[in-house]
């Protein structure tokens, strides 16, 4: 058997090929990727404003809110900038053009800075959807604190802003902290309306491409996706999954996959149901009836 020391410098001398023959590994000088752990910790600290005083000491409410919420935001966007300028230098290759990049990156942060108050108030309809949707909600205070639903459709709205604006890399750190952390999965990159509402929520995959309307509510389980990703990066940016209109309630563990899918306003689709068909307005669909 070798000895510690020989194995020690074995592997060291395999692992430094591998660094020489990876392209992945040469980021280059000046080059770094985001920090998943500022990010992060962003998205938390932006939930103390948009929900104050349920996640930590919190002084919103009381004395100049002004003052306060607008030191916080000062904070935030410059957290926010620099990380989103890190992200354009990496993939676009913009480390020699400084003051552009600073630019593009101060034009995402106004954009997104911009939306905050409209995006916090959908996410109050989304409390309402909740509230609504569940008789074992003893409050919508209950909904905001506890819900891993919401958690998830709060971290996705914030995602999607950046998503839209094109930033590279933060949307996805961002939605994938909110998987790990309720094991629901939406994409950034979906358009989902008003009023949503993910009950239980374990196990939800909402695709890229997914189009989801007004007043739409998911359990436990449901997935919308894509009939086929053979083709791979030739089909990148390609509507490949389904659309939810208005009014629609699909029940757990239905699959629901294909960009032509369609489900009507006003239906309801059965637990357990699996569709790759549109399904007309105002039905209702089980899995024993198809």
């Amino acid at each position: 058997m070798k000895e510690a020391r020989t194995c020690i410098e074995q592997a060291t001398e395999e692992i430094c090929k591998n660094y020489e023959c990876e392209e992945l590994f040469h980021l280059g000088r000046g080059r770094k990727m985001p920090e998943r752990a500022v990010i992060i910790e962003f998205i938390r600290e932006l939930r103390q404003i948009m929900f104050p005083g349920y996640f930590g000491k919190d002084a919103a409410l009381h004395g100049d809110i002004k003052y306060y919420i607008g030191y916080r935001l000062s904070h935030l966007y410059s957290v926010l900038k620099e990380q989103v300028s890190i992200a354009l230098s990496y993939f676009f290759e913009m480390e020699s053009c400084e003051a552009e990049r600073e630019e593009e990156a101060d034009q995402v942060c106004r954009q997104f800075f911009e939306e905050l108050p409209a995006l916090q108030r959908i996410l109050l309809t989304d409390i309402q959807a909740g509230f609504d949707g569940d008789p074992a909600a003893g409050s919508k205070e209950e909904i905001i604190y506890s819900y891993p639903g919401l958690f998830a459709i709060y971290v996705y709205r914030v995602a999607h802003v950046l998503y839209k604006e094109k930033v590279p890399f933060l949307p996805r750190i961002m939605s994938e902290y909110a998987h790990g952390r309720t094991g629901i999965d939406i994409n950034p990159g979906a358009e989902i309306g008003e009023y949503f509402f993910i009950d239980h929520g374990t196990g939800v995959v909402i695709g890229e491409t997914a189009r989801i309307g007004k007043h739409v509510k998911l359990y436990q389980g449901v997935t919308l996706g894509a009939l086929s990703t053979r083709n791979g990066r030739q089909i990148a940016g390609v509507k490949r999954h389904p659309t939810i209109e208005d009014h629609v309630t699909i029940y757990s563990n239905s699959t629901i996959l294909g960009k032509n899918t369609v489900i009507g306003e006003n239906t309801t689709i059965g637990g357990g149901t699996f569709l790759t068909t549109s399904v007309p307005p105002n039905t209702k669909v089980s899995a024993k009836n198809i």
